[in-house]
């Protein structure tokens, strides 16, 4: 009984172990939806998110960038979208978008602070307000609008960028949507049709 308690214990750290070293594969990971590429930049990682470890997912970040969206100069600047697929299905209300996207921002321009030389004066936490809509956009579960005041980290001064959150759960699956997008412009520029489309043009399936 003892040696089979010992076998049992090895067995689990062993596991233990090799899931700790099991590294994400963007390249290799395969979408359970569709989500559009042309004309994108994307990135993908796992959650929890090495830079903002204490946004309580798991799951995987999906992100899709405007070809304009680290170029200054650019209508498309600050513009773009990422995807939160997280395992099990999650209620939000503003104050939960408005803490996870404060904890995602204050990460992100934190680990650009010293590769950017961002002058001291300029960090400040990041500021997040948002409301839920009384009617959700299209098929969503629920919508939320809001503002991020914070650190444009590239550009080197304070931005404000308007933001929409889309919940979505697809059937059969035990995961939730979290889609969210960026843009510093008004909600009638462009770029906005673009990230709107984005968003409409999603399928739970991963065949398009």
């Amino acid at each position: 009984m003892i040696r089979l308690f010992f076998i049992l214990l090895v067995v689990f750290v062993l596991h233990t172990v090799l899931r700790a070293q099991e590294k994400f594969d963007p390249v290799a990971w395969k979408a359970p939806y569709t989500l559009s590429l042309d004309g994108w930049g994307i990135e993908r990682f796992p959650i929890p998110i090495d830079f903002a470890p204490n946004i309580p997912y798991k799951g995987v970040e999906d992100v899709r960038f405007t070809t304009g969206w680290s170029k200054p100069e650019s209508d498309e600047y600050w513009s773009y979208a990422f995807l939160w697929y997280v395992e099990g299905s999650q209620i939000l209300d503003a104050k939960t978008i408005e803490n996870n996207l404060s904890l995602y921002f204050d990460g992100l321009v934190n680990r650009n602070i010293e590769k950017r030389a961002l002058p001291k004066k300029l960090i400040k936490k990041t500021k997040a307000k948002f409301q839920k809509l009384t009617k959700p956009q299209g098929e969503d579960e629920s919508t939320f609008t809001g503002t991020i005041q914070m650190v444009d980290y590239m550009g080197k001064r304070p931005i404000t960028l308007q933001v929409t959150v889309h919940l979505k759960k697809c059937p059969g699956n035990d995961h939730t949507i979290i889609f969210h997008q960026f843009s510093p412009q008004k909600r009638t520029a462009p770029v906005w049709t673009r990230l709107n489309q984005l968003w409409n043009n999603f399928q739970c399936s991963d065949k398009p």
